[in-house]
């Protein structure tokens, strides 16, 4: 731009452009020939009290509307800017026009055409609406002369954030205030009941993270958008949902490349997380010992590690130029240096604690009592099967990985025989890898094991896909061949008939009930049958001493 239309340009940044009809007449004469004269189109962000925030310059057929402050947003409000832009041919507003609204929850756009004597000619604009009131998720006003605008684009955007902020009250959920709401994204091509079930587990994910759950969406896909993992229409509508509701987070149940999540952040202005992330971040929440704190950081480490990008790629440690002196370290590499440093220092801290531990198996196993191990998918009730077998407190709460560290207690027979009975971290379908890796210290427990008593959720709906999901991790970690009892807890929960059916697909299952004590006399009878016991002494390092007594009513 020459020196004079740049001064112009930023003399419009001194006007006042009224909200009813959206600009003065000579303001719209003022910007139609401007636009003209550079050959490109201008577009002004402009606040409530009609004064621009932004003056954009774009090229002939577009502009770019840079990143904004989040200053505003929150359940039911709009951004508090309208758009006013040209367009120098009689075209209606674009699609990149109507998307820009819908991402940034702009309070309107519209755009000015202008004719070929650089005179401002007609005024297309829209606003959004909300999902209920329309299919679509914005009117498009009729076109109007550019010198009869009757709309009152500053009192039109107060009423509907009005509506917005009513009907997220009505749609908040009782017992969420105060918690971050977020949408949950499934995005596949396995069937819609799969898809159903697996948003069904991130809910409950999400509910133990803290996170209040605004809506869920479901999209089946036959191939993944590698860029956006959805189409910008469906991104679309998912932005008005979060903006209906108030939702601050994008939570989706696939895992996301780092560039799929810094895309989707960019054009949604919102927080972006995948169903990893949020285990991490149970997994941080929860951790309560050292050990624990530590595999859990490793974890965290491991998956940030690849996520350390930037668009340059030439930025290196690498020593060179004149006196052989290079640019020296960036930001970025001194970020993964002290990563990998972090990582290291880790591993050798969890070293000791595998030898420790080793050492403690090893003084068990010297004591000739058997090892009993629970395993399960998380929320099974591992957790209170053992506070009732040994009498013990362990935490265990109706939520995902409440333990995440090893539990150890010692359980005395009548008989004068005792095993040690040790509880660990759940399983999940799709474990994060870098949760495997970082927590082996603590699944090496299970390698000492002499018996492996695996508890299900038989009321869970889906019951059969997590038996099958801890098989495969057992399987994984190379323990599928340690003998094992097949548990089905809340049993008390079961329908007659469905409970049938399951026996029959499990028939050397045990039914009982860790809270009600039902059917536990066949566990315990299974557990001293299957375990190999010694004539060993009593061990001494193991916390906390469990002695059984028959449950008053077994099971039927």
């Amino acid at each position: 731009m020459k020196p004079s239309q740049l001064r112009a340009v930023e003399r419009l940044l001194t006007r006042r452009y009224p909200g009813q009809g959206g600009y003065t007449l000579e303001q719209a004469r003022e910007l139609a020939a401007l636009s003209a004269g550079i050959g490109r189109q201008i577009g002004l962000l402009i606040d409530r009290k009609g004064r621009p925030s932004m003056v954009i310059v774009g090229e002939q057929k577009g502009i770019y509307i840079p990143e904004l402050a989040r200053s505003r947003m929150g359940a039911g409000r709009l951004r508090g800017l309208r758009l006013l832009h040209t367009h120098l041919s009689e075209e209606p507003l674009s699609e990149e026009d109507l998307t820009d609204m819908l991402f940034l929850r702009l309070d309107s756009v519209a755009a000015l055409t202008v004719d070929r004597m650089a005179a401002p000619r007609t005024l297309f604009s829209a606003h959004l609406l909300p999902p209920a009131a329309s299919r679509e998720p914005y009117r498009l006003l009729p076109p109007a002369d550019w010198d009869k605008v009757d709309t009152d684009f500053t009192a039109q955007a107060a009423a509907l954030e009005d509506e917005l902020a009513r009907e997220g009250e009505s749609l908040a959920a009782p017992g969420k205030a105060g918690r971050e709401q977020a949408v949950l994204v499934c995005v596949s091509d396995a069937p819609r009941e799969d898809m159903e079930a697996s948003l069904d587990e991130l809910a409950a994910l999400a509910d133990t993270a803290g996170l209040a759950v605004a809506d869920r969406v479901v999209q089946r896909v036959a191939r993944v958008n590698p860029k956006f993992i959805l189409g910008k229409g469906k991104l679309a509508e998912i932005e008005i949902l979060a903006l209906r509701s108030g939702a601050g987070t994008l939570l989706f149940d696939n895992e996301l490349a780092p560039g799929q999540i810094r895309n989707l952040a960019e054009v949604t202005q919102l927080k972006v997380l995948d169903r990893t992330q949020l285990i991490l971040d149970i997994f941080a929440q929860n951790a309560r010992t050292r050990s624990g704190k530590l595999q859990v950081e490793m974890a965290q480490l491991k998956y940030l590690q690849p996520r350390l990008v930037k668009q340059d790629r030439a930025m290196s440690r690498l020593m060179g130029g004149i006196g052989g002196r290079g640019p020296g370290e960036t930001k970025l590499e001194i970020d993964r240096r002290r990563i990998r440093e972090r990582i290291a220092r880790i591993k050798n801290e969890l070293s000791g604690l595998r030898t420790r531990r080793a050492a403690a198996r090893a003084g068990r196993s010297g004591a000739g009592l058997p090892v009993v191990s629970l395993v399960g998918y998380t929320n099974a009730g591992k957790s209170t099967l053992l506070n009732t077998l040994t009498g013990s407190d362990v935490l265990a709460e109706n939520r995902l990985f409440a333990t995440l560290d090893p539990t150890t207690r010692r359980l005395r027979f009548p008989s004068e025989r005792e095993v040690i009975l040790t509880d660990t971290v759940g399983f999940i379908r799709e474990l994060p890898k870098e949760l495997m890796e970082a927590f082996r210290a603590t699944l090496e427990e299970l390698e000492s094991a002499d018996l492996l008593v695996q508890v299900a959720d038989a009321s869970h709906r889906e019951v059969l896909h997590q038996i099958r999901a801890v098989e495969d991790i057992l399987h994984d970690l190379g323990l599928d061949t340690i003998p094992r009892i097949l548990v089905m807890n809340k049993w008390d929960r079961m329908e007659e008939a469905a409970g049938r059916e399951l026996l029959s697909r499990f028939p050397g299952a045990i039914p009982v009930s860790a809270l009600s004590r039902e059917g536990l006399n066949p566990l315990v009878t299974e557990i001293l049958r299957r375990a190999p016991f010694g004539g060993g002494v009593v061990a001494r390092d193991v916390e906390g001493d469990g002695i059984w007594c028959d449950p008053p009513d077994a099971m039927q």
